[in-house]
């Protein structure tokens, strides 16, 4: 059983017009899953903004992602199918100004990669949201990496939120790649588990989020002793456990 942890901050506008929000990156494996239980997760996490990599794609997709969206209280933001698999799920406080779904660069006789995105306001900030997942192969990935870093700095924004399933430990060259260029939430305000791979016994930690420079890290890691949060529901949910990660956001000037 997992070590109680303290809660992190919950979402709240501050009076100078900041936000407290909460971010939740989840590798959810085509809810192939157990998805009563990968949305009590998703539930018990109270984000403000979901970043979901291998989301349902093919049959149907759309209708499955915004049912668990509904599961969770939620709502579908954007991507799946037209992203390739990364998806975005907010929650009502979000206001959406824009989306954007990318597909990147197909090597023949791999899987199309994406990029699902958008641009928010939640209280007085405004932020830039992305979801990936990137490529096993490393030279592919980090090529990848660096299409990340210039479509979220194409978002014209200030301050962007970036997570996903990097495929990749901390310190090798993709990992480092976009840590030169963003902040690995974890590795600045760790609360929580390191490892999200495999679920049933984590040994890695190949999920992560990242933050520009001006956003604050109050806490980030995976949600094992979170009040609410499961350890047979995390288990059961997908083939990855997630990143939680809890920001102030600025508000913009």
């Amino acid at each position: 059983m997992a070590t109680s942890l303290p809660a992190l901050p919950n979402s709240r506008t501050e009076p100078d017009g900041s936000a407290v929000i909460r971010v939740l990156s989840y590798n959810v494996r085509s809810l192939r899953d157990d998805t009563d239980a990968l949305a009590r997760v998703i539930k018990a996490c109270a984000p403000d903004l979901v970043l979901l990599q291998e989301a349902p794609r093919f049959f149907r997709w759309r209708k499955k992602l915004t049912r668990l969206a509904r599961a969770a209280d939620l709502v579908l933001l954007s991507g799946g199918g037209t992203a390739a698999g990364p998806a975005l799920l907010c929650s009502l406080r979000a206001t959406v100004e824009r989306t954007e779904d990318v597909l990147l660069p197909l090597t023949p006789g791999r899987h199309r990669r994406g990029i699902a995105a958008a641009v928010v306001r939640i209280g007085g900030a405004r932020l830039g949201v992305l979801s990936t997942h990137l490529s096993l192969d490393a030279d592919e990935r980090h090529e990848q990496a660096g299409l990340l870093l210039k479509h979220l700095a194409a978002l014209g924004v200030t301050h962007a939120v970036a997570g996903g399933d990097l495929n990749e430990r901390p310190g090798g060259r993709t990992f480092r790649r976009l840590g030169d260029g963003l902040r690995d939430c974890w590795t600045a305000a760790p609360r929580g588990g390191e490892y999200t791979f495999p679920a049933t016994a984590p040994d890695r930690r190949i999920d992560a989020v990242f933050v520009t420079e001006g956003v604050e890290v109050l806490g980030c890691g995976v949600p094992s002793g979170q009040p609410g949060v499961a350890e047979d529901d995390l288990r059961a949910a997908t083939d990855h456990l997630p990143v939680l990660t809890a920001l102030r956001v600025p508000a913009t000037a």
